[in-house]
């Protein structure tokens, strides 16, 4: 009904995010919806309506990143610790990875 209503941009995020806020579906329900809307002849046109998977999506991906860039900035605190001859148990203190982790990192460094 939404796509057909023809409603402009800021209508339809208010309309939608009333939905939003007032339809909440669990995964399975969430998982049945998306069927339901691939068979219909307008998917394409519901699918680029903004919702909350595209919402959550940009949440997902930011804290990927975020989780990416602690796991490379821990490795270049051990890389730089190894480099200071640091006991691997001071190592393993100080950043919280394992001796198993440190060991294979160190390893793959050219010191």
């Amino acid at each position: 009904m939404l796509v057909r209503m023809e409603l402009n941009p800021a209508q339809s995020r208010f309309i939608n995010a009333f939905f939003e806020t007032y339809l909440i579906l669990n995964e399975k329900e969430e998982e049945r919806l998306m069927e339901e809307i691939k068979q219909l002849d307008n998917a394409e046109e519901i699918m680029n309506l903004p919702n909350s998977w595209e919402e959550r999506g940009y949440k997902r991906g930011i804290e990927q990143g975020i989780e990416q860039g602690m796991q490379k900035g821990v490795r270049k605190v051990i890389e730089n610790m190894l480099k200071k001859d640091f006991s691997m148990e001071v190592i393993a203190e100080v950043t919280g990875a394992s001796i198993g982790e440190i060991e294979k990192l160190k390893r793959k460094m050219v010191l």
